[in-house]
């Protein structure tokens, strides 16, 4: 076929340091720092037991798996008892294994069998909200008088004319922005705030009584082996006692908005957290990724990962997953984005973490957010091995803790457009973003469509349809005659991982690119964990490329051509490639160039030994 073709043409000295520059000194080691991480969505990734749910026994079966993949740490998402108003981040007991997914002892056999491979669990901590059917909430709704009344956030209703119950400002709901972020209880004639859905109440953590709770949640499962844990939307956890409305964002004909600039890192969130480092992190040496949503501000960020002085290890920075959203809007909203603009996040946080001595997360794929080699490549046949192994090359070469969604190791995709919204879409947020969406574009064939669009690309569902193991009945998911909690992809007897993992041709499977990227992060640690990092060339519409620098394995280039165009690259004046060592378009090193003009394909990615 015909493709365009771009000549990126390099400025003398763009992006290059003074040649006088030496290597930034060595970054302090850690553990949790070379870990690779792997996180499992436990309802979609096995399920042994025929019920169409993955379980505890269905991780412990896959282990050799991801072992073999190059995994140290499997963080699964929560496991706990809970109702699955969201998928088990509503929960109702926290020490108690949710019986679709197994017992205490089927997670006690999980640990020992990580254990004995030299892996680790980290656990899921959800603790802005819990469960409306938690028994702290049951309590706290029995009555005004409860001792537990103020566990939770409880406000009078503000009346129409008629002494109708009003909420008691205009919050939007997270999952469903249409929606009052409080909910009103008729029987104490109390408002509670419900951030995330009616069935996810809010806790109170101005009360002392409920961190300690949570101190002590964290306390059982760390003496229980855990390493650590996933924080979920823990810069939610203060907020402005005031509860003033929130600025008319969404327009003047909407009735609620997001108030996130009263609960976004809110105004105790750091003296909540520095609690919980010291009356618990520190004792146990855990790793830490704090989930923090809306927060933008540099100094805020670094506060709270500052080797030494700050809170939790790490945060996930959601610049790149955020790329597509339209400024100011809600997730659900799409816009266009740019490699130039790629390169600036990538490079602002990897520069910003080195010089203020933080730690980065680097991820491009979670339960949240559609699959990335459909979100920022190709995921047709013909480019779908490249877009995924281009963006396995760059996160396997980027400084910090870095973290594999499952699936992504296949490069699995989005699911088909033709999936009906109604019948196969089974997120909370999908489910109330289409019914707004009809209700308010039902009439107009045309807005609907752009609504339609939003879904198709943006969706939580894409992340959540089952792993697919095999090409057999349920992709392996589940056996012959069960009918899997969610639909499994169409595409499942081509993208499986029996396919990938018996691979044998010119070109690696995307597994067995992330299997020998991974390998090569580990063996040159000083350069893609600790090493310096410096972007190279002229922004380009095309092509984004670094240089990382190690204080044993020497300096490294990575070019990235994020684009399905043939694309000729200058290198730039200073930088010297001895020899390039790995690419995506081939198993063996790729014959490329050493110097003037670089040759990529469409979707190509090079790894190249520098001189000096």
């Amino acid at each position: 076929m015909q493709r365009s073709k771009t000549l990126v043409v390099q400025k003398q000295g763009v992006g290059l340091r003074d040649p006088s520059w030496e290597p930034a000194s060595k970054m302090s080691e850690a553990w949790w720092k070379e870990a690779i991480v792997y996180q499992v969505y436990p309802s979609s990734f096995k399920d042994t037991n025929k019920d169409g749910w993955g379980d505890i026994k269905g991780i412990t079966s896959k282990l050799d798996y991801l072992q073999n993949l190059g995994i140290d740490v499997v963080w699964v998402s929560p496991m706990y008892k809970s109702p699955q108003a969201d998928m088990g981040y509503d929960i109702s007991d926290y020490k108690a294994i949710d019986p679709i997914y197994g017992t205490n002892d089927d997670l006690a056999h999980l640990q020992s069998e990580l254990k004995k491979r030299g892996m680790k669990l980290m656990m899921d901590l959800v603790v802005n909200h819990t469960s409306d059917q938690h028994a702290w909430f049951l309590e706290s709704r029995s009555s005004r008088s409860s001792r537990k009344r103020s566990w939770y956030i409880w406000k009078d209703p503000h009346r129409d004319e008629d002494g109708k119950p009003l909420p008691p400002n205009n919050w939007s709901q997270i999952l469903g922005e249409a929606n009052s972020a409080w909910t009103y209880d008729a029987g104490t004639d109390q408002y509670y705030l419900s951030l995330f859905t009616p069935e996810q109440p809010d806790l109170n953590w101005e009360n002392l009584d409920v961190r300690a709770a949570v101190h002590d949640v964290m306390k059982y499962w760390l003496e229980k082996g855990a390493c650590g844990y996933r924080m979920d939307v823990i810069n939610l956890i203060s907020k402005d006692q005031r509860f003033p409305d929130a600025e008319p964002s969404l327009g003047p004909d909407k009735k609620y908005h997001p108030g996130g600039k009263y609960f976004v890192n809110g105004p105790r969130m750091h003296e909540y957290l520095q609690e919980i480092k010291h009356e618990v992190l520190e004792k146990y040496g855990a790793i830490t990724v704090g989930e923090m949503p809306g927060v933008r501000d540099v100094d805020e960020i670094v506060r709270t990962v500052k080797s030494g002085t700050g809170e939790l290890n790490m945060i996930f920075i959601f610049d790149i997953v955020d790329i597509d959203n339209v400024p100011g809007k809600v997730r659900m909203t799409l816009q266009d984005w740019s490699v130039k603009e790629l390169r600036c996040i990538v490079d602002r946080w990897q520069r910003i973490m080195v010089e203020r001595d933080g730690w980065n997360s680097v991820f491009c794929e979670n339960h949240d957010n559609p699959r990335s080699v459909s979100r920022y490549t190709d995921d047709s046949d013909e480019y779908r091995t490249y877009g995924a192994t281009l963006l396995a090359l760059m996160q396997t070469t980027l400084n910090g803790t870095l973290y594999i969604y499952q699936g992504e190791e296949l490069g699995m995709r989005n699911f088909p457009k033709s999936w009906d919204p109604l019948k196969d879409y089974k997120d909370i947020e999908a489910i109330n973003f289409w019914k707004k969406s009809l209700d308010l574009y039902g009439d107009s064939p045309k807005e609907l469509a752009k609504q339609r669009k939003v879904l198709e690309r943006k969706a939580r569902d894409h992340a959540r349809t089952p792993m697919q193991w095999n090409a057999g009945t349920n992709a392996g998911f589940t056996d012959e005659g069960v009918k899997p909690w969610m639909r499994v992809n169409d595409d499942y007897q081509e993208v499986n991982a029996e396919n990938q993992l018996s691979k044998e041709s010119e070109e690696l499977s995307v597994w067995q690119f992330w299997q020998r990227g991974l390998a090569n992060r580990k063996m040159h640690k000083d350069v893609f964990i600790y090493g310096d990092f410096e972007t190279v060339g002229p922004e380009s519409e095309e092509v984004f490329a670094y240089v990382r620098t190690g204080t044993e394995s020497g300096k490294w280039l990575i070019v990235l051509n994020f684009s399905g165009k043939e694309v000729d690259w200058l290198l730039p004046v200073g930088v010297k490639v001895e020899g390039w060592m790995a690419g995506n378009y081939t198993k063996g090193k790729p014959d490329k160039a050493l110097e003037m003009s670089i040759a990529l394909r469409p979707w190509e990615g090079l790894l190249g030994k520098c001189v000096g």
